[in-house]
């Protein structure tokens, strides 16, 4: 009984996180991307150009598109598919058209560098969110999925092929500043996106090669109560037998097993690499002692 209130609490808690997701990329086109007349790609750059060349509302289009697209992807990629994109299909418009009467032609800024890091900082992290919570964001990501499932084209290439378009349909017309500033705006939001993607998961992977290593394991274990894991080799010049010691820590643990390490062997041989994701017992999972 407490299994299932806790698993309907966390998908009433991935459920909000998607709707405020949405809601923030609504507020963040409405206030900053919108008024400065920049350049996007997805289902809004579509929207924005059709707005600026026959006044069609923007979320009135973006309402339309979604549906459209999440019917395709039902059809194409199944049910389950067109429940984590229901979400975003309807409430990203809805607040749109929203927020669209309530500032109206409301002008925080007209500084477009502003507008620019604004619009990208509020799209990057609300796109981040909706994506982390599990959901898609639909619209303009279902046709390369379907284009995926039929044709096996890479989905990173469609991406970005169909947004290349998009921004050079948006190009007509518009001065050379625009079009750069839009530019700036699409590597910004991608940029937030990879970084929130990718935040809280990044750990540290340490491989050391000592004449202690026996030693240095003992300690990582017993003072910094890290998992490691034992590697035979053999050294490159004098072809001698070692053992190296592989762990994975937390970013901040560094200095602590640095210190340790040092104190032990000051010769050992290090290297640190930053890993974008861990999982495992110890980290995606409680630790088990014997």
């Amino acid at each position: 009984m407490e299994t299932n209130w806790s698993e309907r609490l966390q998908k009433a808690g991935s459920l909000g996180i998607v709707i405020l997701g949405n809601i923030l990329y609504a507020l963040a086109v409405k206030l900053f991307l919108m008024p400065a007349g920049l350049l996007t790609g997805g289902t809004t750059g579509i929207g924005l150009a059709l707005n600026r060349a026959f006044g069609i509302p923007v979320s009135s289009f973006v309402l339309s598109f979604n549906v459209i697209m999440l019917l395709i992807g039902w059809k194409v990629m199944g049910r389950k598919f067109a429940l984590t994109t229901i979400v975003s299909t309807f409430v990203y418009p809805i607040a749109l058209g929203f927020f669209e009467k309530l500032f109206g032609n409301l002008v925080l800024t007209q500084d477009l560098f502003l507008c620019t890091i604004f619009s990208g900082l509020g799209i990057g992290s609300s796109l981040g969110i909706v994506i982390r919570a599990g959901a898609s964001t639909g619209g303009m990501d279902i046709p390369p999925l379907v284009l995926n499932h039929y044709l096996r084209i890479p989905v990173s290439i469609s991406m970005y092929v169909f947004d290349f378009c998009i921004l050079l349909v948006q190009a007509v017309g518009n001065p050379p500043e625009k079009v750069m500033y839009g530019l700036i705006l699409v590597m910004t939001y991608t940029l937030v996106l990879d970084k929130l993607m990718l935040m809280g998961t990044t750990r540290t992977e340490v491989r050391i090669v000592s004449k202690h290593a026996q030693k240095i394991r003992e300690a990582i274990i017993s003072e910094m109560d890290r998992g490691v894991t034992m590697l035979s080799g053999e050294t490159g010049y004098l072809k001698h037998q070692t053992q190296m010691i592989f762990s994975v820590i937390s970013n901040r643990e560094l200095p602590r097993l640095e210190k340790l390490i040092h104190a032990i062997d000051p010769e050992s041989f290090m290297v640190v690499n930053r890993v974008s994701e861990v999982s495992g017992r110890g980290f995606s999972m409680k630790k088990r002692y014997r």
